[in-house]
């Protein structure tokens, strides 16, 4: 049989597109090679070296290397003193939760995957936020699966559109997705707006994935609730992992946990440990370290998440502080994580037609480097990441500001 080469790149490939990416890697825009460069766009807090894991949490893991006892391969699922250190840690008293429960994973985004295709279809639809994480969307074009954005809406501090998400639901749509803490919002739900969310997933019988890799990050009076723990009839995967709160988002540990008191998972969870088993189980060493770092117990790790939301909160305030004296921006205050969504009124100003244009004027003239909101499907944003020293973080505003002064309508 003769053949002729023909070696095309597969339709998964093809649809695999993160928007970040997309924007970050063209290449089209190039800093300012006169001004160092001040990188407030990528969200991970080890960028600049000044937040770092609690020594604590190295030990532990020094130990474990040295012990020889976690380097072969682990169950797909992760080792049951792992699972069991989740469940402790992220279960709440009216949501209990035991090994069982618990998928270990690739980071959270390995388990928003497993996540995403153990309840999706080629064809079914899944809701997502608007603006939210590229990643959701990225994935699931790449597996067929559709989507529709329900809008967040900024001048309720970027509560859901309760109406616009029931409007969007039909028969092919299979579960709500939430982000809560949000990426890119820096967001926190209260427990009566989680309430209207449960009672929309309750009247239409959907599920809910629930995306809490910022759980416990919050500031001043804002507490997190796991949605899981307000209700007793909505089935929850809630998604969580160790990167963003101990500062370690290159260890790729994350989990799910299946909450559901009605036995209405039972097939998604035999799809979740198949579904595990595609990379023979996450990293042995890093997930060896749980039972230690998860204690709840362990005033060292708490007052080391502490410590660190404490000082996030402070570099959010001098965010907004120093951004909101810009004619023209409009900072929306974060409840928690590392981010802060920022309105730009480019009426205000000449040859920024979009946050686009803003993003890329402002890396080439002034070396700033901010994500525009068109990523996370909110025009005229940007979004800051707010790990930085407070006297870089003061560097780039002021840069800002001087940008913004030069662009401004006459």
């Amino acid at each position: 049989m003769n053949r002729e080469w023909n070696i095309q790149a597969s339709n998964a490939a093809l649809n695999t597109t993160n928007p970040i990416r997309a924007i970050v890697d063209t290449g089209k825009y190039k800093p300012n090679p006169e001004k160092s460069v001040i990188p407030l766009s990528i969200g991970d807090p080890c960028v600049f070296g000044n937040l770092n894991v609690d020594q604590y949490v190295n030990t532990v893991l020094v130990e474990n290397i040295q012990s020889g006892k976690f380097n072969g391969y682990p169950p797909s699922i992760g080792y049951e003193a792992s699972r069991t250190a989740i469940a402790k840690f992220v279960e709440t008293k009216t949501s209990p939760l035991t090994a069982s429960d618990i998928i270990i994973a690739s980071g959270a985004s390995g388990a928003i995957e497993i996540a995403l295709t153990a309840i999706l279809n080629p064809g079914d639809n899944i809701l997502i936020p608007k603006p939210g994480f590229s990643l959701y969307e990225c994935i699931c074009h790449s597996k067929g699966f559709n989507i529709k954005h329900y809008n967040l809406l900024p001048e309720r501090s970027w509560e859901i559109d309760i109406d616009h998400l029931k409007s969007l639901i039909d028969s092919n749509t299979k579960a709500i997705l939430i982000n809560n803490p949000s990426n890119p919002c820096g967001s926190n739900f209260s427990a009566n707006h989680l309430q209207q969310i449960l009672q929309v997933a309750d009247q239409y019988r959907l599920p809910i994935i629930s995306d809490e890799i910022y759980a416990g990050m919050t500031f001043g009076d804002n507490v997190f609730i796991p949605i899981a723990s307000l209700t007793e009839t909505v089935p929850v995967l809630s998604i969580g992992g160790i990167a963003k709160r101990f500062l370690v988002p290159g260890w790729r540990v994350g989990w799910i946990a299946v909450h559901d008191r009605n036995n209405l998972f039972t097939a998604i969870k035999k799809s979740l440990v198949s579904l595990s088993q595609l990379i023979l189980g996450p990293n042995s060493l890093i997930q060896s370290i749980l039972p230690s770092i998860l204690d709840t117990n362990n005033e060292q790790i708490n007052k080391f998440f502490q410590t660190v939301n404490a000082t996030l909160e402070e570099q959010s305030r001098f965010t907004v502080e120093s951004l909101s004296k810009i004619d023209g921006l409009t900072p929306i205050t974060s409840s928690g994580t590392m981010y802060q969504m920022i309105g730009i009124d480019t009426s205000k100003f000449v040859g920024i037609e979009d946050d686009v244009a803003f993003m890329g004027q402002l890396l080439q003239e002034e070396s700033v480097f901010v994500l525009p909101g068109t990523v996370f499907g909110m025009k005229n944003f940007f979004r800051i990441v707010f790990c930085a020293p407070m006297e870089k973080l003061a560097d780039a505003y002021q840069r800002i500001s001087v940008f913004c002064e030069n662009h401004r309508k006459k």
